[in-house]
Parts: structure tokens; C-alpha cells; sequence
């Protein structure tokens, strides 16, 4: 599945993503220790939703712009991450990980990013040049198992891939195993796209192999069955997700379906820790 971000900047993935993103990481920093927050797929940090790419698409209408019609309070951080890039009531604008993650930094935290794209890594530059990121233009999977564990004691990666190679979710699966032997209490976020449910059982399966005590399993679904061929949801895989963010995760997932379910039909989110 070929899923480059400016074709799908700010859809309903984007939504669930970056709201779950938001959570955990404020959840982490509820301690006032410092936080290396790593993206090793982190795209080109800002997307123009009026450009060819995402107007071919449209996937807007059915993302962030019903998570800004939605009056729920549980997405308001959501909003704010979102309204920070745009001037005006309706975004125009579409901040990916990178900035999102940027707009979350306290003073004593860190933000490393990677893109391997060199045309998409030249506009991450840019976008970044006014905060503190560090960019690197490297391998996504050499890079995460390099630079764990990182200098803080504390830390959150997020492997946010495009999925256009067929090993994909092979080379995910064992860089986590590696990482995981390096850096056993390390928070690392894995974003996929859901396709059709047998792939997605498979993929579960290998990684429960692994034996992460605290791995959890996040699945929102757009539809009440499958629709052949095409995007069904998205999900996310968290090692060792905070307690903070547990506690809250049930009434923001709902909000997320309520929000972002196709006319027709009510969705589905499920969740829970994979080795269950």
C-alpha cells in the first residue's frame, strides 16, 4: 500500500494520529524530566490542503474538517495544534508529526527528525528552521535503532512509514525487536494504515511473537464492514504507553469515531494490549 503523506495530509488517519499523538505525549509530560521525542518518516512537516496533491484526493473534507465541525471538547487540543498553522476559521494549512511534536517541546525537551526523500527532507528544513529540531537524512529503520536509547531518560519515537515497500512491516517488526532489547522502557508509536482485516491479523500476530510485555493495539475503523481494495482506518501499536494516556483513551477514541464516521455508518474502535 503506497501511502505518501501529501496525497492524505489531513484525513481521517491524520486525525486519529495526531490526536492520540497530542495525548501521549502530554501524558509523558505530566513528570518534569526531560523528553526526546524522535520521527524517523517525518515527511515534509507542512502540507498545503489547496495544492495538486491533496486536492486530488480531497481526503480533508472527511478529516479535519469534520474534527473541526465536531463540537466535542475532546478534540480541542486537535484543533489547536491545527488553527496554530492557519490564519482563519477553516485550515488551509495541515501541520504534520514534525510540527505538531514541535508545538509540544518544553524547554528541556529535544525533537529529532528524519526524512530520507531528499526533496521532502529539503522542505522539512525549511519548515522547521525556526525551532530546535535536528534533521537527519538517513535510513528511517538505521537511524531508529542508532539513536536509541536517547541522551534523556525519557523518550517517544514515532515510525509513521509510507508503506511503499513490500518488507515494510518486516523491517518494522524487527527494528522493534532491536530496539526494544536496547531500550526495553523506551514509548515507540507505530502508525498503519488498515486495509483489509487478514493482513492486519498476520502483521498482529508476528509482533505478539515478540514478547513486549506492554505493547498495545489501537484500531479505529471507518466502516461497519469492509469496503474491498480500499483505506478502511487506521491504527496505531504503542510500547509502553503511560498511564495518563490509558485513563483518557477510551472517551477520545469514541470521540474520534463519533467524529470522523462516513455517512451511513457508526465505525468501530478497539483496543487493547496485543499480548491479551
Amino acid at each position: 500500500m503506497n501511502y505518501r503523506h501529501s496525497f492524505h495530509a489531513a484525513n481521517s488517519a491524520d486525525v486519529v494520529k495526531h490526536s492520540l499523538l497530542i495525548a501521549l505525549v502530554r501524558a509523558l509530560q505530566h513528570k518534569p524530566g526531560a523528553l526526546t521525542l524522535i520521527d524517523t518518516h517525518a515527511g515534509r512537516g507542512l502540507y498545503n490542503l489547496g495544492g495538486d496533491e491533496a486536492q486530488r484526493t480531497g481526503e480533508a473534507a472527511q478529516g479535519v474538517l469534520r474534527a473541526f465541525a465536531d463540537p466535542t471538547p475532546l478534540l480541542n487540543d486537535y484543533r489547536a495544534a491545527v488553527q496554530a498553522v492557519n490564519i482563519g476559521a477553516e485550515p488551509q494549512l495541515y501541520p504534520g508529526s514534525p510540527q505538531i511534536l514541535a508545538q509540544l517541546l518544553r524547554p528541556q525537551d529535544f525533537l529529532i527528525l528524519n526524512e530520507k526523500h531528499p526533496e521532502d527532507a529539503y522542505a522539512l528544513r525549511g519548515v522547521m528552521r525556526d525551532t530546535f529540531a535536528a534533521v537527519h537524512e538517513r535510513d528511517a529503520y538505521e537511524l531508529w535503532l542508532a539513536i536509541v536509547p536517547p541522551r534523556t531518560a525519557r523518550g517517544v519515537v514515532v515510525v509513521d512509514p509510507p508503506y511503499e515497500q513490500l518488507d515494510e512491516r518486516a523491517r518494522i517488526t524487527a527494528t522493534l525487536a532491536a530496539a526494544c532489547r536496547k531500550w526495553a522502557h523506551g514509548v515507540t508509536v507505530i502508525w498503519y494504515p488498515l486495509k483489509d482485516r487478514t493482513m492486519h491479523w498476520r502483521w498482529k500476530k508476528q509482533l505478539r511473537k515478540l514478547g513486549i510485555p506492554k505493547l498495545l493495539t489501537v484500531e479505529h475503523w471507518l466502516y461497519d464492514s469492509d469496503q474491498p481494495g480500499i483505506y478502511n482506518g487506521a491504527g496505531l501499536f504503542i510500547v509502553n504507553p503511560p498511564y495518563a494516556f490509558m485513563q483518557m483513551l477510551p472517551s477520545l477514541l469514541e470521540a474520534l469515531r463519533a467524529a470522523l464516521a462516513p455517512e451511513g455508518h457508526q465505525g468501530e474502535v478497539l483496543f487493547g494490549w496485543l499480548g491479551d
